[in-house]
């Protein structure tokens, strides 16, 4: 049985991203990808959001936060918004929608949300453009997130608190840190 990957290669996660901006657009499936890329969100956790989750109809902006409580742990968590995601979700029209719809509804069932499913095949088939391997799946996404905010300095114990672990041996999993990142800091620390 093989685990899902992060995807490490920076160029392979441009590629991944750009596949519903250029290639095929979709604005939902791109925001998508997006809000899971930059905010480290169970795909269940994602899939049950709501337009008012991220939009703020009386002030017309986006909130700042998304506020959720996890599925899985049950654990309030405060989610910023970042301007990728902003930006993302722009070009869904969000205040042409009612507060209470889904925020990535799926196109064959009228007020329903996408599937995990469903959602899984768009992951997939971005992947498949950018040339990923095969074990890429919905859960990338939120692993994706750890390894490079990881790669750019950020604290594992920061990471262990974003994720909502409750120990660094889960969030180093998560990370699939493997012998060709050790082999970079060797080289990269010259004492």
């Amino acid at each position: 049985m093989s685990t899902t990957q992060p995807i490490k290669s920076v160029k392979q996660l441009e590629q991944f991203k750009k596949y519903y901006q250029e290639v095929s657009p979709d604005s939902r499936n791109y925001a998508l990808i997006i809000l899971g890329l930059n905010t480290a969100l169970r795909i269940s956790d994602i899939l049950r959001l709501h337009i008012a989750d991220v939009w703020d109809f009386r002030q017309h902006c986006f909130n700042r936060h998304i506020e959720i409580t996890e599925k899985k742990t049950g654990k309030n968590t405060s989610i910023y918004i970042n301007q990728e995601v902003r930006q993302a979700l722009s070009a869904c029209h969000l205040t042409s929608l009612d507060p209470d719809d889904t925020l990535f509804p799926s196109h064959k069932y009228k007020g329903s949300p996408l599937s995990r499913y469903q959602a899984y095949r768009i992951i997939k088939k971005a992947a498949i453009y950018a040339g990923l391997p095969e074990h890429i799946s919905c859960h990338s996404l939120r692993k994706t997130f750890g390894y490079h905010a990881w790669k750019q300095s950020v604290p594992p114990a920061m990471l262990m608190d974003i994720y909502n672990h409750s120990s660094y041996q889960i969030t180093k999993r998560y990370l699939g840190i493997d012998q060709d990142d050790k082999d970079q800091v060797f080289e990269k620390i010259r004492l």
